[in-house]
Protein backbone atom coordinates (compact mmCIF):
# COMPACT_ATOMS: atom_id res chain seq x y z
CA UNK A 1 0.00 0.00 0.00
CA UNK A 2 1.80 3.79 -1.07
CA UNK A 3 1.38 6.26 1.54
CA UNK A 4 -0.54 8.14 -0.46
CA UNK A 5 -3.27 5.58 0.06
CA UNK A 6 -2.30 4.56 3.72
CA UNK A 7 -4.88 5.86 6.65
CA UNK A 8 -3.62 8.44 8.39
CA UNK A 9 -3.50 8.42 12.59
CA UNK A 10 -2.21 10.89 14.75
CA UNK A 11 -1.67 10.25 18.22
CA UNK A 12 -2.57 12.78 20.85
CA UNK A 13 -1.01 12.52 24.34
CA UNK A 14 -2.59 14.49 27.13
CA UNK A 15 -2.04 13.92 30.92
CA UNK A 16 -0.68 10.12 30.78
CA UNK A 17 1.84 7.98 31.93
CA UNK A 18 2.69 6.43 28.62
CA UNK A 19 1.03 3.05 29.71
CA UNK A 20 -0.92 2.82 26.50
CA UNK A 21 1.61 4.05 24.39
CA UNK A 22 4.04 1.28 25.18
CA UNK A 23 1.84 -1.12 25.65
CA UNK A 24 0.56 -0.60 21.89
CA UNK A 25 4.40 -0.79 21.08
CA UNK A 26 4.73 -4.58 22.18
CA UNK A 27 1.93 -5.71 19.70
CA UNK A 28 3.84 -9.12 18.30
CA UNK A 29 2.56 -8.23 15.44
CA UNK A 30 3.29 -4.59 15.16
CA UNK A 31 5.41 -3.77 12.25
CA UNK A 32 2.44 -5.63 9.88
CA UNK A 33 -0.36 -3.21 11.94
CA UNK A 34 1.96 -0.22 11.05
CA UNK A 35 2.29 -1.20 7.68
CA UNK A 36 -1.64 -0.23 7.06
CA UNK A 37 -0.84 3.35 8.75
CA UNK A 38 0.80 6.60 8.19
CA UNK A 39 1.82 8.06 11.50
CA UNK A 40 1.58 11.90 10.90
CA UNK A 41 2.73 12.41 14.81
CA UNK A 42 3.42 9.72 17.62
CA UNK A 43 5.17 10.71 20.64
CA UNK A 44 7.70 7.73 20.83
CA UNK A 45 7.48 6.72 16.85
CA UNK A 46 9.63 8.84 14.29
CA UNK A 47 7.30 11.07 12.46
CA UNK A 48 8.46 13.83 10.10
CA UNK A 49 5.83 15.74 12.54
CA UNK A 50 6.53 17.31 15.71
CA UNK A 51 4.61 18.04 18.76
CA UNK A 52 5.01 22.30 17.48
CA UNK A 53 3.61 21.08 14.16
CA UNK A 54 0.21 19.50 15.75
CA UNK A 55 -0.02 22.40 18.17
CA UNK A 56 -0.60 24.78 14.91
CA UNK A 57 -3.04 22.80 14.27
CA UNK A 58 -2.95 22.33 10.38
CA UNK A 59 -2.29 18.47 9.90
CA UNK A 60 -4.32 16.19 8.65
CA UNK A 61 -5.89 12.82 10.07
CA UNK A 62 -8.50 10.32 9.93
CA UNK A 63 -7.72 8.80 12.85
CA UNK A 64 -6.92 10.52 15.87
CA UNK A 65 -6.18 8.04 18.86
CA UNK A 66 -6.16 9.92 22.37
CA UNK A 67 -4.05 9.16 25.37
CA UNK A 68 -4.10 10.33 28.91
CA UNK A 69 -6.89 12.83 30.65
CA UNK A 70 -8.14 15.84 29.97
CA UNK A 71 -8.53 19.03 31.47
CA UNK A 72 -9.96 22.31 29.58
CA UNK A 73 -7.27 24.69 30.87
CA UNK A 74 -3.69 24.09 32.53
CA UNK A 75 -2.30 21.12 30.30
CA UNK A 76 0.04 22.20 27.42
CA UNK A 77 1.87 20.82 24.51
CA UNK A 78 3.72 22.88 22.51
CA UNK A 79 2.33 25.90 24.39
CA UNK A 80 -1.05 25.18 23.18
CA UNK A 81 -3.76 24.04 25.49
CA UNK A 82 -4.52 20.07 24.80
CA UNK A 83 -7.97 20.24 25.04
CA UNK A 84 -7.79 22.79 22.14
CA UNK A 85 -5.47 20.73 19.93
CA UNK A 86 -7.65 17.31 20.28
CA UNK A 87 -10.72 19.77 19.73
CA UNK A 88 -9.11 21.01 15.97
CA UNK A 89 -8.07 17.18 15.04
CA UNK A 90 -11.56 15.51 16.09
CA UNK A 91 -13.73 17.69 14.12
CA UNK A 92 -11.24 16.67 11.14
CA UNK A 93 -10.76 13.06 11.88
CA UNK A 94 -13.26 10.45 10.48
CA UNK A 95 -12.43 8.37 13.76
CA UNK A 96 -11.45 8.96 17.47
CA UNK A 97 -10.20 6.40 19.37
CA UNK A 98 -9.64 7.34 22.98
CA UNK A 99 -6.88 4.84 24.08
CA UNK A 100 -7.01 3.70 27.58
CA UNK A 101 -9.04 4.59 30.83
CA UNK A 102 -7.90 7.95 31.26
CA UNK A 103 -9.05 9.30 28.12
CA UNK A 104 -12.02 7.57 27.91
CA UNK A 105 -13.61 8.28 31.73
CA UNK A 106 -10.59 10.31 32.79
CA UNK A 107 -9.08 7.81 35.41
CA UNK A 108 -6.40 7.83 37.72
CA UNK A 109 -5.09 11.13 37.38
CA UNK A 110 -8.96 12.47 37.93
CA UNK A 111 -8.15 11.42 41.63
CA UNK A 112 -5.74 14.25 41.66
CA UNK A 113 -8.30 16.81 40.56
CA UNK A 114 -11.86 15.33 40.22
CA UNK A 115 -13.51 18.85 39.34
CA UNK A 116 -11.71 19.37 36.34
CA UNK A 117 -9.81 16.47 35.42
CA UNK A 118 -12.09 14.20 33.04
CA UNK A 119 -12.04 12.01 29.90
CA UNK A 120 -12.38 13.13 26.28
CA UNK A 121 -16.16 12.65 26.33
CA UNK A 122 -17.00 11.26 29.52
CA UNK A 123 -16.98 12.14 33.03
CA UNK A 124 -16.38 8.90 34.76
CA UNK A 125 -20.13 7.47 33.25
CA UNK A 126 -21.29 10.86 32.38
CA UNK A 127 -21.32 12.51 28.73
CA UNK A 128 -19.13 16.04 29.11
CA UNK A 129 -19.79 18.47 26.82
CA UNK A 130 -17.86 17.23 23.68
CA UNK A 131 -20.22 14.02 23.86
CA UNK A 132 -22.84 15.27 21.43
CA UNK A 133 -20.20 16.49 19.14
CA UNK A 134 -18.19 13.53 18.58
CA UNK A 135 -20.37 10.92 19.14
CA UNK A 136 -20.41 9.45 16.13
CA UNK A 137 -16.67 9.32 15.71
CA UNK A 138 -15.90 8.13 18.76
CA UNK A 139 -14.53 4.69 19.55
CA UNK A 140 -13.65 3.79 23.47
CA UNK A 141 -10.91 1.07 24.33
CA UNK A 142 -10.87 1.38 28.38
CA UNK A 143 -7.99 -0.15 30.01
CA UNK A 144 -4.83 0.74 32.56
CA UNK A 145 -3.34 0.10 30.41
CA UNK A 146 -4.99 -1.41 27.01
CA UNK A 147 -4.09 -4.42 25.53
CA UNK A 148 -2.45 -4.06 22.46
CA UNK A 149 -4.73 -6.07 20.54
CA UNK A 150 -7.62 -4.50 21.79
CA UNK A 151 -6.36 -1.21 19.67
CA UNK A 152 -5.37 -3.57 16.68
CA UNK A 153 -8.60 -4.72 16.45
CA UNK A 154 -10.07 -1.49 15.78
CA UNK A 155 -7.50 -0.44 13.50
CA UNK A 156 -7.97 -3.02 11.33
CA UNK A 157 -11.78 -3.25 11.15
CA UNK A 158 -11.68 0.46 10.10
CA UNK A 159 -8.93 -0.73 7.50
CA UNK A 160 -11.45 -3.23 5.84
CA UNK A 161 -14.09 -0.70 6.33
CA UNK A 162 -16.14 -3.28 8.93
CA UNK A 163 -19.02 -1.95 11.05
CA UNK A 164 -18.13 -2.18 15.18
CA UNK A 165 -20.47 -2.33 17.18
CA UNK A 166 -20.63 -0.10 20.52
CA UNK A 167 -22.21 -0.51 23.66
CA UNK A 168 -23.38 2.68 25.74
CA UNK A 169 -19.74 3.63 26.67
CA UNK A 170 -18.97 3.62 22.67
CA UNK A 171 -16.81 0.15 23.71
CA UNK A 172 -16.61 -2.62 21.02
CA UNK A 173 -19.12 -5.00 22.11
CA UNK A 174 -16.56 -7.30 20.60
CA UNK A 175 -14.09 -6.64 23.39
CA UNK A 176 -16.41 -5.66 26.60
CA UNK A 177 -19.50 -7.89 25.87
CA UNK A 178 -18.40 -10.00 28.43
CA UNK A 179 -16.83 -9.50 31.84
CA UNK A 180 -13.59 -10.67 32.78
CA UNK A 181 -15.02 -13.22 34.93
CA UNK A 182 -15.67 -14.75 31.86
CA UNK A 183 -13.39 -17.81 30.78
CA UNK A 184 -11.53 -16.91 34.07
CA UNK A 185 -9.83 -20.60 34.61
CA UNK A 186 -10.82 -19.82 38.73
CA UNK A 187 -14.75 -20.16 37.70
CA UNK A 188 -15.29 -23.44 39.64
CA UNK A 189 -13.77 -22.12 42.87
CA UNK A 190 -16.08 -19.19 41.88
CA UNK A 191 -19.28 -21.62 41.44
CA UNK A 192 -18.89 -23.66 44.40
CA UNK A 193 -17.84 -20.60 46.16
CA UNK A 194 -14.46 -21.42 47.51
CA UNK A 195 -11.87 -18.43 48.21
CA UNK A 196 -8.19 -18.56 47.63
CA UNK A 197 -5.94 -18.85 50.21
CA UNK A 198 -3.52 -16.32 48.98
CA UNK A 199 -2.25 -13.64 46.41
CA UNK A 200 -0.42 -15.92 43.75
CA UNK A 201 -1.87 -19.18 44.14
CA UNK A 202 -3.07 -21.33 41.07
CA UNK A 203 -6.02 -22.56 43.74
CA UNK A 204 -9.33 -20.55 44.74
CA UNK A 205 -11.30 -17.68 43.23
CA UNK A 206 -10.50 -13.94 43.87
CA UNK A 207 -14.07 -12.61 44.08
CA UNK A 208 -15.05 -13.69 48.01
CA UNK A 209 -12.20 -12.25 50.54
CA UNK A 210 -9.37 -10.63 47.98
CA UNK A 211 -11.68 -7.86 46.13
CA UNK A 212 -11.67 -9.19 42.54
CA UNK A 213 -13.66 -7.03 40.23
CA UNK A 214 -13.78 -9.61 37.61
CA UNK A 215 -17.94 -10.25 37.74
CA UNK A 216 -18.24 -5.98 37.45
CA UNK A 217 -15.93 -5.48 34.67
CA UNK A 218 -16.45 -5.85 31.09
CA UNK A 219 -13.61 -6.51 29.06
CA UNK A 220 -11.55 -9.76 27.84
CA UNK A 221 -8.59 -10.32 29.55
CA UNK A 222 -9.31 -13.82 30.19
CA UNK A 223 -10.00 -14.62 26.49
CA UNK A 224 -7.39 -11.84 24.79
CA UNK A 225 -4.49 -13.24 27.21
CA UNK A 226 -1.71 -10.56 28.37
CA UNK A 227 1.64 -11.18 26.26
CA UNK A 228 -0.88 -13.97 25.03
CA UNK A 229 -0.12 -16.08 28.11
CA UNK A 230 -2.10 -14.75 31.03
CA UNK A 231 -4.19 -12.34 33.16
CA UNK A 232 -3.83 -10.71 36.41
CA UNK A 233 -6.58 -13.63 37.46
CA UNK A 234 -4.59 -16.79 35.80
CA UNK A 235 -1.37 -15.07 37.76
CA UNK A 236 -3.41 -15.40 41.06
CA UNK A 237 -4.10 -11.51 41.23
CA UNK A 238 -7.64 -9.96 41.53
CA UNK A 239 -8.86 -7.90 38.49
CA UNK A 240 -8.73 -4.25 39.42
CA UNK A 241 -11.74 -3.15 37.31
CA UNK A 242 -9.53 -0.95 35.24
CA UNK A 243 -12.53 -0.54 31.99
CA UNK A 244 -14.85 0.57 33.88
CA UNK A 245 -15.63 4.26 34.61
CA UNK A 246 -15.61 3.18 38.58
CA UNK A 247 -11.92 2.76 38.02
CA UNK A 248 -9.83 3.02 40.08
CA UNK A 249 -11.15 1.65 43.92
CA UNK A 250 -10.13 3.21 46.92
CA UNK A 251 -9.65 -0.20 48.33
CA UNK A 252 -7.93 -3.01 46.32
CA UNK A 253 -7.47 -6.87 47.76
CA UNK A 254 -10.81 -6.25 49.76
CA UNK A 255 -14.13 -7.62 49.11
CA UNK A 256 -16.57 -5.68 51.08
CA UNK A 257 -19.25 -7.98 52.67
CA UNK A 258 -22.34 -8.30 54.48
CA UNK A 259 -22.50 -10.98 57.02
CA UNK A 260 -20.53 -12.87 54.94
CA UNK A 261 -21.72 -12.34 51.86
CA UNK A 262 -20.92 -9.73 48.67
CA UNK A 263 -22.24 -6.31 49.33
CA UNK A 264 -22.30 -6.13 45.81
CA UNK A 265 -23.91 -8.74 43.63
CA UNK A 266 -21.95 -10.21 40.55
CA UNK A 267 -23.27 -7.92 37.30
CA UNK A 268 -27.23 -9.03 36.57
CA UNK A 269 -27.33 -11.27 39.59
CA UNK A 270 -29.99 -10.27 41.41
CA UNK A 271 -29.71 -10.80 45.53
CA UNK A 272 -32.12 -13.65 46.33
CA UNK A 273 -31.21 -15.74 43.54
CA UNK A 274 -27.08 -15.74 44.39
CA UNK A 275 -28.30 -16.16 48.33
CA UNK A 276 -30.06 -19.03 47.31
CA UNK A 277 -27.41 -20.49 44.94
CA UNK A 278 -24.88 -19.36 47.95
CA UNK A 279 -26.60 -21.67 50.57
CA UNK A 280 -27.14 -24.79 48.16
CA UNK A 281 -23.27 -24.91 47.37
CA UNK A 282 -22.01 -24.44 50.54
CA UNK A 283 -23.84 -27.39 51.82
CA UNK A 284 -21.74 -29.32 49.94
CA UNK A 285 -18.00 -29.95 50.45
CA UNK A 286 -15.89 -31.06 47.37
CA UNK A 287 -12.29 -32.68 48.46
CA UNK A 288 -10.99 -31.66 44.91
CA UNK A 289 -11.27 -27.97 45.61
CA UNK A 290 -9.67 -28.14 48.68
CA UNK A 291 -6.27 -29.72 47.01
CA UNK A 292 -3.50 -28.44 45.79
CA UNK A 293 -3.44 -28.56 41.72
CA UNK A 294 -0.21 -28.82 41.98
CA UNK A 295 2.14 -30.03 44.97
CA UNK A 296 5.67 -28.23 44.40
CA UNK A 297 6.92 -29.83 47.43
CA UNK A 298 6.45 -33.56 46.86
Amino acid sequence: MSSQNKIKILWLQSITCNGNTHSFLNHPELEFILSHFEFVYHPVIDTTNSIIDVAAGNLDCDILILEGSFREVGFTRGRVEVSKIADIYAKKAKHIISSGTCSTFGGIFKEHDPENISGFCFDKDKKNIRYEDYASKLISLPGCPIHPRWLSFVLMMIVKGKDIVLDEFKRPLELYSTTVHSGCVRNEYFDWKVDTKGFGLKEGCLFYEQGCQAPYTRGSCNKILWNDVSSKTISGTPCFGCTEPTFPKNTLFETKTNMGIPAKMPLGIPKRTYLTVTGIVKSFKIKRFEERLIDYDN
